[in-house]
Formats: C-alpha cells, sequence, structure tokens
C-alpha cells in the first residue's frame, strides 16, 4: 500500500508559530546527464493537502502532470534551483543537489523553517531546517516539492531530448536504461552527460584505448 504524505510535522511548526513553512525536495541525483534540479515550494499555513500528492516517485507522469499546476495554485511561493552537469562531477552530485536546494530556497524569500527531504547533511546556510529521511513520501511539503522538481526537470529534458535525438531522454529522463546506454555506444557521449558517473566514464576511458 503507497504511503501518503500527512502535515503533521507542518502542523507542529504552524503551531508553534512558525507559519512560514517550506517544502524542499530535488530530481535527478541518479540521472546519467543533464542538471539536478530542485524546488522549494511555500505552503500557506493550515491548508489541506490536494488529492493525490505524494512521493513523486510513485506516481506517473500522467498523474504529476495535474498536480503540478494545483501546487502552484495552493503554493504561497515555489522556487526552483539547479545545479550543472559541470558543478556535479566538480564537486558529486549530492554536493550539487544541496547547492540546487539552496538555489530554489533562496528564490522563495523569507522563511521561518525548511523541512528538507534527505539525511542530515546539509552544509549550506539554510537556516532553520528539518532533514527527513523519506520525507517526500512522509511530509506534504516535501511531496510538493518533489512533484514540482520532477515535472520541472523532465520538461527540461524532453527540450534536450528535442536537440538530441536517439537518446530518448524524452522517456527516459536521462537514466541509463537500456536505449540509452546503447545509444551512447553508438552516437557517442553528448556535453550533457555527467564524465563521473561510471557508465560514461567506462565509454570514455575504453574509447581512449581504442
Amino acid at each position: 500500500m503507497i504511503q501518503l504524505p500527512t502535515l503533521m510535522v507542518e502542523s507542529q511548526l504552524w503551531h508553534s508559530g512558525q507559519l512560514r513553512v517550506v517544502g524542499i525536495d530535488e530530481a535527478g541525483l541518479g540521472s546519467l546527464c543533464g542538471p539536478v534540479v530542485a524546488a522549494a515550494v511555500l505552503l500557506p499555513p493550515h491548508c489541506q493537502p490536494i488529492p493525490g500528492v505524494r512521493d513523486s516517485k510513485t506516481l506517473s507522469a500522467q498523474q504529476r502532470s495535474p498536480l503540478y499546476p494545483a501546487i502552484h495554485a495552493q503554493a504561497l511561493a515555489v522556487g526552483i534551483g539547479a545545479a550543472s552537469v559541470a558543478e556535479i562531477d566538480r564537486l558529486n552530485v549530492l554536493q550539487a543537489s544541496h547547492l540546487a536546494m539552496q538555489r530554489a530556497v533562496q528564490r522563495i524569500g523569507a522563511y521561518d523553517h525548511a523541512l528538507i527531504d534527505g539525511r542530515d547533511l546539509i552544509r549550506l546556510d539554510l537556516g532553520a531546517y528539518t532533514a527527513m529521511i523519506d520525507g517526500d513520501a512522509t511530509s506534504y511539503a516535501i511531496a510538493c516539492a518533489s512533484i514540482v522538481a520532477k515535472v520541472r526537470r523532465d520538461r527540461f529534458m524532453q527540450r534536450l531530448g528535442r536537440r538530441y535525438p536517439g537518446y530518448n531522454w524524452q522517456q527516459n529522463a536521462g537514466y541509463g536504461t537500456r536505449q540509452h546506454l546503447q545509444a551512447v555506444k553508438t552516437l557517442g557521449v553528448t556535453p550533457w552527460h555527467r564524465r563521473s558517473y561510471k557508465p560514461i566514464r567506462q565509454f570514455l576511458e575504453q574509447q581512449t584505448l581504442v
């Protein structure tokens, strides 16, 4: 049975007087190419959950599509941030995702508390925050951010896929599907591939030996 996120943590913060609560999540950690995209969603205090909102990984593209504008309509503010392929390769993807999160929340403006998906490894100046393991499955605010981040990144990869036909990024969003990996062998590595990732690094090493 799919777990539905709740407003339990958000409600505790609201009742303590922290009314500007932001959910933050990212999309694209495991992708072989493209940026990491993060979203920050500032909810109105004491709001009611939008039916159907849950961890974006449990939703199909068709299910996420109507939820994306509904979240924007409910939110007081939505911020988007990204970390580039160059930043991912230079910093590592975890640190790059933290940078994307910081960029996203900076676009929100003032807030009282942030709820972040993941372990307590954030080393950036995000103010007061709570890191929640599996937060996208348990926190409504984080689930909203996970959907927004996923939709925004998928749309970017769809546009990018039209510039680089053959890799099927419109469908796989840059993840390492069999078709994508075969396309890398056939068509080569693009500027948008993450060279620090093992499949891409191994391919480039093999090309050097030829």
